[in-house]
């Protein structure tokens, strides 16, 4: 467990890529099995534990400490691991921290009235680093800035150093074939032990990725070799179907199939499929506020599913049954899933249309309308390109219709997570009603420098008029130029609409917090 906090306190305080991936493969090559199999675990978000719930550290930490002065503390600080490691008082143990497999092993098996005891004795037994580490774990927010696609790199580096040659994307093709605490890809990755076989397995493959076009590129595409789609206004989704299983994959790798187990049910066929995941009524795609109503329900009722019915526009195929197709070109790709589907005709799906066009100004002219038709832009690929993994340059370009933005009011803060933990980083904004009522129509987690950011905390911090929970209400002082990409009518949200992809644009600090934009103006533009 020391070298598991090591690692934590280390990733945690060191910005740069190279830094953390040098960090993570120091710890995949110094550390014993199980340990860093449980440990790579925790860092890709693959090890949960039922019994062990915030209110049970904070019941602990209350009883062992000055329950007053821990609320105090722990309303300061804003991160409850951060604030039970640097409170729980030091004491003369008999033992040694535990190392992570006891920690594993003990979660899973003891019964939850035994973890008061078990716990506080490995509090005792530990520095406030391994304290740390050790609630972190248990509650399953190690928000360190290493992504699961970064410790995967890490093992394909560390495999590099060990004398095999593989790559991230051969780590990722194997991943959802594997189960903690992963001794096979271990052996694997030292050259000990065989590939393990995802044959056959509902296994993600990496997906392309298309770069922004910009107006060097525009000027520089050459019409004959691109193919056009609409970029479709839903989320990104694999679905890998075979005789080990069906599954549905986001483009980050999660697997999502609990949430549309109607998707799941029309995998009757033996392929990898690349789409768009969107809800659909009468051939119609819905707005993307529908989805989110689908999206992160563990088990979505029959009535959800009846209401927002998930479907999935087919962009691309990966395999042809066992056959892998991605090193053919698109055009070929595009006449075998169009072959494909018409022999298929599964249920919940239909291809994404090319568009006809023949010059630039087509193209311009097709997105200018874009926003009208509720699409998010357009998709350019060139007919010759592979299905290659990550982000190839000159492949495949989106271009997206320029967002709208708005002036809105600061209305209330709340602290981020991670490194974020101690400044308020979440914003809800609000637009005024022409009643003179100021109504919050979003909120925003992004889109502003470091150095913004702490003037935004002081500022909070100096200009707080209620406290609701771990929520700040602000004084009406400070406008955000907010940008978002779409605008929907919302019978969910008080103000009646809902912003798509909102993210801090400039901070107007100019600006009178009267002249901020009325609701009523942004609600004439829906349709």
């Amino acid at each position: 467990m020391i070298a598991f906090a090591t690692l934590l306190e280390r990733l945690t305080l060191t910005p740069g890529r190279l830094a953390k991936l040098a960090l993570l493969e120091k710890f995949f090559a110094t550390e014993p099995d199980p340990d860093r199999g449980w440990g790579l675990a925790a860092l890709t978000g693959e090890l949960s534990f039922t019994a062990a719930k915030p209110a049970l550290i904070r019941g602990l930490a209350e009883q062992h400490t000055d329950a007053t002065l821990f609320r105090w503390s722990y309303d300061f600080v804003g991160d409850l691991a951060e604030t039970v490691s640097l409170i729980w008082p030091a004491g003369a143990a008999a033992a040694a921290p535990p190392s992570l497999a006891d920690v594993v092993h003990t979660l899973r098996t003891q019964p939850k009235s035994a973890l008061p005891a078990i716990l506080s004795g490995w509090l005792d037994a530990s520095g406030p680093d391994v304290r740390y580490a050790l609630l972190k774990l248990m509650t399953g927010s190690l928000r360190v800035g290493a992504s699961a696609r970064l410790a995967k790199t890490a093992l394909a580096n560390f495999a590099t150093r060990a004398g095999a040659a593989i790559s991230a994307d051969d780590v990722e093709e194997v991943w959802h074939g594997l189960t903690p605490p992963y001794e096979p890809l271990f052996a694997w990755l030292e050259a000990r032990g065989p590939r393990p076989d995802a044959a056959g397995a509902p296994v993600f493959r990496p997906p392309m990725l298309a770069h922004p076009i910009e107006a060097a590129d525009l000027a520089a595409l050459d019409p004959a070799a691109y193919a056009a789609e609409w970029k479709w206004d839903g989320i990104r989704v694999q679905l890998t179907a075979g005789p080990g299983g069906s599954r549905v994959y986001s483009r980050g790798a999660d697997d999502i199939s609990a949430s549309f187990p109607d998707i799941v049910d029309a995998l009757d066929f033996y392929a990898v499929l690349d789409g768009e995941l969107v809800v659909a009524r009468g051939g119609a795609i819905a707005p993307f506020a529908d989805l989110q109503q689908r999206l992160n329900r563990k088990a979505p009722s029959a009535k959800m599913q009846a209401e927002y019915p998930a479907a999935v526009r087919l962009y691309d195929i990966l395999f042809d049954g066992p056959l892998d197709v991605r090193g053919e070109p698109f055009a070929t790709r595009r006449a075998r899933l169009e072959a494909w589907y018409a022999h298929h005709a599964p249920a919940r799906m239909d291809l994404s249309p090319l568009i006809e066009f023949a010059t630039v100004a087509d193209l311009e002219s097709l997105r200018d309308g874009a926003r009208a038709a509720a699409i998010e832009g357009l998709m350019l690929k060139r007919l010759d390109s592979a299905y290659l993994a990550g982000r190839p340059r000159g492949h495949w370009w989106k271009w997206k219709r320029d967002p709208l933005t708005i002036d809105a009011v600061l209305m209330y803060a709340q602290r981020g997570h991670g490194k974020r933990s101690s400044f308020y980083s979440d914003y809800t904004f609000g637009l005024w009603r022409d009643d003179g009522a100021l109504v919050p129509v979003g909120k925003a987690y992004s889109g502003y420098t470091d150095e913004e950011l702490g003037r935004l905390d002081r500022w909070i911090r100096n200009n707080t008029v209620g406290r609701f929970g771990p929520v700040r209400e602000v004084a009406r002082g400070l406008v955000l130029e907010v940008a978002f990409d779409a605008a929907q009518r919302s019978g969910r949200h008080k103000s009646g609409v809902a912003l798509r992809f909102p993210r801090v644009a400039r901070l107007r600090w100019d600006k009178p917090a009267a002249e901020a934009d009325h609701l009523e103006t942004l609600l004439a533009t829906l349709p």
